[in-house]
């Protein structure tokens, strides 16, 4: 495969899984707000905008900053996401890109600011319904191959990213070590968190409707079964890197070691270690991702002439 398309249908999906996150995450908030009090409107959302990845301080009103900076996110990884798939239009099935461009010109008509003031529901449904069935596309119409499986190293390297990231931010924020007890506000700020990662529901089948924090952070780092837990993504992760390897000539001894150490973490690290440094265990876990995401780029899209030669 062309390093060109392996790196268009690999952001192709990694901008989708980003705008289907923060519509996720925008939609959840605001459905939270009805149980917030108004005078911790501001901290929430600015937890909000963090999670999204803003660093810039903010001033003023916080609410309609991360507002904004939702729509302008889902809006620019939209359109991103489509410039991807539209360069690589043969290589995707017709269904993938009628599904990706119908989401796009849907997103421009509801994306304006008069229609995301009025009704911003509509448009946060929209794009995380078109997502999920963009993906149900991908794996009902296109060639699991080195492609397929590019598409998939996207999705799910996002998502461990993003996902690691709002876990930090919540648990630096509500986690109390010492004390087993939680007032109604604290609780629905941890269904929050758990619907944020569409894992409400999911978690309570395992662990039932008692809440705690402890068992929250074991259900979304460490359960394999669950597809929005870190431990699920990175698994998946692997397998497609393994698939890639075991279909080229290349082999990555440094990306396999990282990919490795990424599952060891994950697998092997007792839940009581995680809880004592948790903060520490997601940036050593989103730093390994960018280690691997490097390695991507190194061994199948931005290598050496020479390399490609001798392959």
């Amino acid at each position: 495969m062309l390093s060109r398309v392996a790196d268009n249908l690999y952001w192709m999906s990694r901008y989708l899984e980003r705008a289907e996150h923060t519509a996720r995450i925008a939609g959840v908030h605001l459905n939270l707000m009805l149980e917030y009090e108004p005078a911790s409107q501001d901290r929430r959302w600015s937890r909000v905008l963090m999670a999204l990845g803003n660093q810039e301080p903010v001033e003023g009103d916080v609410f309609a900053a991360a507002q904004s900076f939702a729509l302008d996110q889902m809006m620019i990884a939209i359109a991103s996401a489509r410039e991807n798939a539209r360069q690589v239009r043969e290589q995707i099935s017709s269904e993938m890109w009628e599904q990706l461009n119908r989401l796009y010109h849907e997103s421009r008509r509801m994306g304006t600011a008069e229609f995301w003031a009025a009704q911003p529901h509509d448009l946060l449904l929209t794009v995380t319904e078109s997502a999920h069935l963009f993906q149900g596309v991908t794996d009902s119409t296109m060639i699991h191959g080195d492609g397929w499986q590019f598409i998939q190293m996207g999705r799910f390297m996002e998502r461990v990213q993003a996902t690691a990231r709002l876990i930090d931010l919540h648990f630096a924020e509500f986690f109390r070590p010492a004390s087993d007890q939680m007032n109604a506000s604290e609780h629905m700020e941890w269904i929050g968190l758990l619907r944020s990662c569409t894992a409400f529901e999911a978690y309570c089948k395992v662990y039932t409707a008692e809440l705690r924090p402890e068992r929250v952070a074991e259900f979304l780092l460490l359960n394999a079964e669950f597809p929005h837990s870190v431990r699920f993504a990175v698994d998946h992760l692997r397998r497609s890197l393994g698939a890639v390897h075991e279909a080229t000539a290349r082999r990555p001894d440094r990306l396999d070691k990282l990919a490795g150490r990424l599952t060891a973490a994950l697998s092997y690290t007792p839940l009581e270690e995680i809880m004592g440094n948790l903060h520490e265990f997601s940036l050593s876990i989103r730093r390994l991702c960018g280690n691997i995401h490097s390695g991507i780029y190194q061994v199948y899209i931005a290598y050496p002439i020479e390399a490609a030669l001798e392959g």
